[in-house]
């Protein structure tokens, strides 16, 4: 009977088993993030499998094409919606396929901060912004103008 580490113990059969829900000192493989399988059934083609990361690379895409094109502010408002759609997704689909990165949490907190972020700087951009935040043109004045 071998017990590999602290927190596991032998079953029945005398195979070490975890016993307390502690992790590891050492891990040996990584799990599958939450969420992470297939986005559709296996027997589906491998583009309906991973709709969700196809539909938001494509709206990224489009958007880096539109901002190619000198229509940057349309373009950037496009790729942070995508990435607001990302976290939506993440939040709403039980199975996101690989738009899974890391946990749940961490994956809607990311994609909703940077998406949110791009929203607001591409309305903020000069020449002529759509949305102006006087506290942060004050702070501009004050740091960057005196």
């Amino acid at each position: 009977m071998e017990v590999r580490d602290a927190v596991s113990a032998p079953d029945a059969d005398g195979r070490p088993r975890r016993i307390t829900r502690r992790f590891p000192l050492f891990t040996r493989d990584t799990a599958r993030p939450e969420g992470g399988g297939r986005a559709a059934p296996g027997d589906a083609p491998a583009p309906a499998r991973q709709w969700p990361l196809l539909a938001v690379l494509s709206a990224v895409g489009l958007g880096l094409l539109l901002t190619a094109f000198d229509a940057f502010r349309i373009g950037l408002l496009l790729i942070g919606v995508a990435l607001l759609g990302a976290a939506g997704m993440r939040w709403l689909l039980p199975r996101v396929g690989m738009l899974a990165v890391r946990s749940r949490f961490t994956d809607i907190v990311t994609y909703a901060v940077l998406g949110g972020v791009i929203v607001l700087l591409a309305l903020m951009a000069q020449p002529r912004p759509w949305l102006e935040i006087p506290f942060l043109d004050d702070a501009l004045h004050f740091t960057v103008r005196s």
